[in-house]
């Protein structure tokens, strides 16, 4: 691919020249494919490089210094790959079939009845903070500057208040 940086191909490319970004991509692709074999499962190797190559086309402008664009491209490349091994990853699991574990699904009422149950077991300013945030909208800030807290203070408290009521409301 150094070649591309010699013949002006790759300054053309970034600046908008269709023709050049074609040849770019057309000449890396052997070497984009070259090293996605390396980091993707057999299966996923067009996938990526094809991916990868979109992403080139897309953000080749963004690309500070042209020297770097080997680099780039292979990081490109093995991100991608590290992408399909995830999805990869949570598609290869048992299916769970209702017979397995059945759908169960409390009546509106009873969740009312539930969480208003939760929220009334929390400590006054755990629930405070709970109600702006999760029924008024505010934002963390917000409820900071209302509360007069910092936003880690308000962080905090949000986070053990979820505890508390997730933990009320555990089976």
């Amino acid at each position: 691919m150094t070649l591309l940086m010699a013949n002006g191909d790759l300054a053309a490319a970034r600046s908008g020249d269709r023709a050049a970004l074609e040849r770019v991509l057309t000449h890396s692709r052997q070497d984009l494919r070259r090293y996605a074999e390396y980091h993707c499962v057999i299966n996923d190797i067009e996938d990526a490089v094809q991916e990868s190559l979109i992403t080139v086309s897309r953000k080749l402008r963004d690309l500070r210094v042209l020297e770097c664009f080997v680099s780039w491209t292979f990081r490109i490349v093995k991100r991608e790959c590290n992408r399909l091994k995830r999805g990869r990853r949570m598609l290869s699991g048992d299916v769970i079939t209702d017979e397995i574990l059945p759908v169960v699904t409390p009546e509106p009422c009873e969740w009312r009845h539930d969480v208003a149950a939760a929220l009334e077991s929390l400590p006054a300013h755990y629930r405070e903070i709970v109600l702006l945030r999760d029924l008024e909208g505010l934002t963390i800030a917000e409820i900071g500057d209302q509360l007069g807290l910092s936003r880690e203070a308000v962080k905090s408290r949000l986070h053990r208040a979820r505890i508390l009521a997730r933990e009320y409301l555990a089976p």
